[in-house]
């Protein structure tokens, strides 16, 4: 009977080495093109997070070709109905609804949600796009549609902010709700309008500019509903945890929106580049300062 010692090759040992050197050459030719899995998500998280500076506003009105955030600000009665939410939260791209197999650039139709990191960054900065003709740095003006677009921090794309009614196959996860999400295509699933805080008011500033850094409600022209973030709803994503954002109005006893639908239109800071307005010192002392309710509570 033959002997078989630790160096005898048994089975079909050549094909088996060929085919392991066919898998080292393939390794090494997607780590020298960047299409490793790994090199993928780190391209597009460096994209997501990278820092943005945002428009500044001379005249302290939006215009056409800003680049700014948009920001749900911190308010007491969230605070008193759902204690684990305090803070401002800004509107973001939501990486969890992105193949990370195809990451090397945004996928649509790609996920929004709300984040509590209020800093400017590829994910949660957006541009004011003009769907009506109007010129950039013109003003826009309550009433007047416009477009949101987001590049995540790549140059070469842009994906719009959109939303559709309600269906038994399109609805938000979470809530139930009228979906918000990110298209590649504009139309006028992709038209918003700002409209004034005060219903009583909304008549006579009607046409006026909408003004920077001040809270508004933000409609969208399709539906007539009003983007929210209802803040007892929230995910997991690749960054952690989320809000879900929607498109519904949520009305008071006095027919006036509630505070899940206020927005504030950030543009960056004059005296710093690095900052929004959000960040300069609060001017009146005696008022309420910026994350109070979260150091109250």
């Amino acid at each position: 009977m033959a002997a078989y010692s630790p160096g005898v090759r048994l089975g079909n040992w050549e094909e088996e080495a060929a085919l392991e050197e066919e898998r080292l050459r393939d390794f090494m030719r997607k780590r020298e093109r960047g299409e490793l899995l790994i090199q993928k998500i780190n391209k597009l998280e460096e994209n997501l997070l990278k820092k943005v500076k945002l428009s500044v506003s001379k005249d302290g009105f939006v215009h056409f070709g800003d680049t700014v955030m948009l920001l749900n600000p911190d308010n007491k009665s969230s605070v008193e109905k759902y204690p684990g939410v305090c803070g401002s939260l800004t509107l973001a791209i939501n990486l969890g609804e992105i193949s990370v197999y195809s990451a090397k650039s945004l996928q649509a139709p790609c996920g929004v949600s709300a984040v509590e990191s209020v800093g400017p960054v590829g994910r949660n900065t957006f541009c004011i796009l003009s769907v009506g003709g109007g010129a950039v740095d013109e003003p826009i003006r309550f009433g007047q549609n416009f477009g949101l677009g987001t590049t995540g921090g790549f140059s070469d794309q842009m994906l719009y902010l959109a939303s559709d009614h309600k269906s038994f196959v399109r609805f938000a996860k979470k809530s139930y709700l009228q979906q918000v999400f990110l298209t590649d295509e504009l139309s006028y699933l992709t038209c918003w309008q700002a409209t004034f805080l005060d219903p009583q008011l909304r008549l006579e500033y009607e046409g006026f500019p909408v003004p920077a850094n001040s809270k508004m409600i933000i409609t969208h022209c399709h539906t007539n509903r009003s983007l929210a973030i209802p803040r007892n709803f929230w995910t997991r994503s690749y960054f952690g945890k989320e809000y879900e954002v929607v498109c519904h109005t949520y009305l008071d006893s006095h027919k006036a929106e509630e505070d899940k639908n206020y927005w504030v239109i950030v543009t960056g800071n004059p005296s710093d580049e690095d900052s929004t307005m959000i960040d300069r010192p609060n001017p009146h002392p005696g008022g309420i300062r910026k994350n109070e309710f979260c150091e109250e509570t």
